[in-house]
């Protein structure tokens, strides 16, 4: 059987509104009567039910975090950052994942809603935007992940995608490949859409012939599948850019498993630089972000906006991204 906010107050002997202050304003209730109280809930082993609390206040120190693909390692070290920094602050993170789905996102928004929560971390899908209007309309903070904030009334921390984009192709025209295979994500993704305006950019300033090629998912096996259509159509290729480091990492083993040696034959850069691509059988170039970065001072800012209200200044805080140079570019052999 619980154990109830009755039993304590019985068991301290005081009013249940004394045990009730206790939990909610502590301020209000007298140093002796606290220890009275902590006493009973130590002995009954009484937890406090945070979900009626939030009822009756209307809110709660519980963030929503809501990414597209917790199974990039790239979200997994975002998650870690929110988690930490919510952590410290005492405050409890819920995380959701979408997979890359409009209408799952969407659902995820509808029940951190019913969970009252106090403010949201979200990377949304294009489409997914509709649902943080619903979240604006009822006051909750949305601070944005790896996507800029459209409004200045909305905080966000992001990346440069165009200029991971643009710097990748500079650097590989740079190396001499005028024929580069450009594997890109889902349009409707903001991150793909920006780096792809940013390789078509720089493709044209560097006089060079961008082939491109798509996946529905950004995982390795889409990376591995994938790459059967460079090599059987694409004979004049010789380096292949990839929006993500888990296609890179697909795109790779199809090459190797094809008798394909990197970087001789093709030079290979991914994106994120995800800690398995520094240990792959050929290690990565990759286009780095500060994934654990990203995702601590994105819950920052919306603590610190919980915690502010209309006194908090909303930034739209923008990194550019770096390249890591490892062993699977190099200068192309003529």
């Amino acid at each position: 059987m619980a154990i109830s906010i009755r039993d304590v107050a019985s068991r301290a002997q005081v009013a249940v509104g004394t045990v009730s202050n206790f939990l909610n304003r502590p301020d209000r209730v007298a140093e002796a009567t606290r220890k009275k109280i902590e006493a009973a809930i130590a002995e009954l082993n009484f937890v406090p039910n945070a979900s009626a609390r939030h009822l009756r206040s209307g809110s709660s120190r519980t963030i929503g975090l809501l990414v597209p693909d917790i199974t990039n390692p790239f979200f997994t070290e975002v998650a870690r950052g929110a988690g930490d920094t919510a952590s410290e602050s005492d405050y409890t993170l819920i995380l959701c994942n979408s997979d890359e789905d409009p209408k799952k996102e969407e659902r995820h928004l509808k029940v951190l809603i019913e969970q009252r929560i106090c403010g949201l971390l979200i990377t949304p899908s294009f489409e997914g935007l509709a649902g943080v209007a619903e979240l604006n309309r009822r006051n909750i903070p949305t601070t944005f992940i790896d996507r800029k904030a459209e409004s200045l009334d909305q905080s966000s921390v992001s990346m440069d995608d165009f200029h991971g984009g643009k710097s990748a192709i500079e650097y590989l025209a740079s190396l001499g490949h005028k024929s580069i295979a450009w594997v890109n994500g889902p349009l409707s993704v903001a991150s793909c859409a920006h780096r792809e305006d940013g390789v078509m950019d720089s493709a044209k300033g560097q006089n060079v012939k961008i082939s491109k090629f798509q996946v529905g998912q950004m995982r390795s096996q889409n990376g591995y599948e994938i790459t059967k259509d460079i090599l059987e159509n694409n004979e004049q290729i010789s380096a292949i850019f990839c929006a993500n480091d888990l296609v890179a990492l697909g795109v790779l083993r199809t090459l190797l498993e094809n008798g394909k040696t990197i970087p001789k034959d093709y030079a290979l850069i991914g994106y994120d630089d995800i800690g398995f691509s520094a240990s792959a059988s050929i290690p990565l170039t990759s286009i780095a972000q500060p994934a654990y970065k990203l995702g601590a001072l994105a819950a920052e800012m919306i603590i610190n906006e919980v915690e502010n209200g209309k006194n908090f200044k909303h930034e739209q805080i923008v990194f550019k991204p770096e390249l890591v140079i490892r062993a699977s570019t190099q200068a192309l052999r003529k």
